[in-house]
């Protein structure tokens, strides 16, 4: 099947975050918006005929995740995509990457304890940290070239104060995708000093290079202290269907993960609409994700192109992610402050572009360009627009 990632379609009046809620990000109304990490397409038509077929059924009561066709779907993804090994008996749904987290910690730290985290980060990292009253611990990454390094002795330093890293990979904001050496010694340390990882893998299908994907659970004959959370919302857009999984290949913290969920937390019953969307995705929509990724990588040979033709003499710089439809935009050399060129992108150019303060980095822009290249192609004339309007220093 082959997908149309050109249409534009009008998101508008349909409480989207990004687009109808703009202002409480920006300050203001009528921007066009490039911010909140969901895509601006449709999702792929499979899902929506099995979701049509749910409609029509009539009856939405309550439902199980746990069985075969659920952790079988998650299991088949691994092996398929990834060549990566998961039982179905290790998954475990979840309504949110985020809760996965803040479930983890719980089980499997105290108050207080220390979590190693990459800087920058997705900023609900340190929301998910701080609230949980646990203690962050950030690694700064050092970009070299535009790409974003490790420094694994200052790593080891680090990790050995921690009980939890929380790895983000592929990385949001930065789009690394981590190499199997980088991977190696990561898992490598984490077991020297048993400290356990949690890795987000929501990212894990948009990878804009030849690198594969390397997930951690690959290391589950080296390691025990291993757990994956993810989604397939990322991938097929479906995050208001709401769903996601773990994958924990310790039965005991699984069984804990389960009875928080069921009884303290209350979740007893699955998204039918998630549930279903993933098992379709997964089972039938991999050409989608292929797509997807030949049309990001796209976006993102435009956003260079325009960078360098139309935006050389402001000083902004960018460098291809490998992975991610974010778009990591280096402010560093513009004659401006971080203030003053957000103040710009929102009065003068009109478009809303996260500012990297918010992601640990404020030389930076975080850009979604999981949008039709129309979009893509009017925000840019935008954000030109808005810093031909930056006063000289």
């Amino acid at each position: 099947m082959k997908y149309d990632f050109d249409q534009l379609i009008d998101r508008r009046g349909t409480y989207c975050t990004q687009w109808d809620y703009i202002k409480d990000r920006f300050g203001e109304e009528d921007l066009l918006p490039f911010s909140i990490s969901d895509t601006d397409f449709m999702a792929p038509w499979p899902i929506r005929k099995k979701l049509m077929e749910v409609v029509e059924h009539g009856i939405y009561g309550y439902s199980r995740w746990n069985h075969e066709d659920f952790k079988g779907a998650v299991a088949g993804y691994f092996a398929d995509r990834h060549k990566v090994l998961v039982s179905p008996d290790w998954v475990v749904y979840s309504p949110s990457v985020l809760y996965s987290i803040a479930v983890l910690f719980r089980l499997l730290s105290r108050e207080h304890d220390r979590v190693l985290v990459f800087e920058p980060m997705y900023d609900a990292f340190y929301h998910v940290i701080k609230d949980n009253n646990r203690e962050m611990v950030p690694l700064s990454l050092t970009p070299e070239n535009g790409r974003y390094e490790i420094d694994f002795d200052r790593f080891e330093n680090l990790v050995m104060e921690c009980r939890i890293f929380l790895l983000c990979s592929p990385h949001n904001p930065t789009g690394r995708v981590w190499t199997t050496v980088e991977m190696d010694r990561m898992v490598e340390l984490c077991r020297k000093h048993q400290v356990a990882i949690i890795s987000d893998e929501i990212h894990s299908d948009v990878v804009l290079t030849d690198r594969k994907h390397c997930p951690v659970l690959k290391y589950g004959n080296q390691y025990d202290q291993l757990y994956l959370v993810s989604s397939a919302s990322k991938t097929f857009n479906t995050p208001g269907l709401i769903g996601s999984y773990c994958a924990l290949p310790d039965e005991r913290v699984r069984n804990r993960f389960i009875s928080r969920m069921r009884n303290r937390d209350f979740l007893n019953s699955v998204s039918l609409m998630g549930m279903h969307a993933m098992m379709t995705g997964y089972g039938e929509c991999m050409d989608y994700a292929d797509q997807l990724c030949t049309y990001i990588r796209g976006n993102m040979k435009e956003l260079s192109n325009f960078v360098e033709e139309e935006l050389k003499d402001t000083g902004v710089r960018f460098h291809m992610p490998e992975a991610t439809y974010l778009a990591w935009i280096d402010m560093s050399r513009v004659c401006a402050d971080s203030g003053a060129i957000q103040n710009a992108l929102v009065h003068e150019g009109k478009v809303g572009i996260m500012p990297g303060k918010a992601y640990g980095d404020e030389n930076y822009l975080r850009m979604n360009l999981g949008c039709p290249r129309g979009k893509l192609m009017e925000g840019l004339e935008r954000m030109k627009r808005a810093l031909d309007k930056l006063p000289l220093i």
